[in-house]
């Protein structure tokens, strides 16, 4: 995640309710993988630039192609909470 796409963003944690409650980032919402494809036009409203992170990068990569192929633009995969925390923090 570059400087110029944290600033202003919005993070959107796609794991699961249980592992958002188990930690997140700040600021970030829940809106897990599995109900992207019905919360389309919810991810198209938020402020843009969109993060998108999960624990890995592999579940956030998946739902930007799928909102990409939507037609939502300004997002992106942040990777794993672990790299959005530390590029946050820098």
């Amino acid at each position: 995640m570059q400087k110029n796409e944290r600033k202003g963003a919005t993070l959107i944690d796609v794991r699961t309710p249980e592992e958002f409650r188990m930690g997140h980032a700040e600021g970030a919402i829940n809106i897990p993988l599995d109900t992207i494809p019905y919360r389309i036009a919810d991810v198209a409203a938020l402020p843009a630039p969109r993060i998108l992170y999960c624990r890995s990068g592999n579940r956030s990569g998946m739902a930007v192609q799928i909102l990409r192929q939507a037609g939502v633009t300004d997002v992106h995969n942040g990777g794993s909470l672990e790299e959005v925390l530390y590029a946050m923090a820098h």
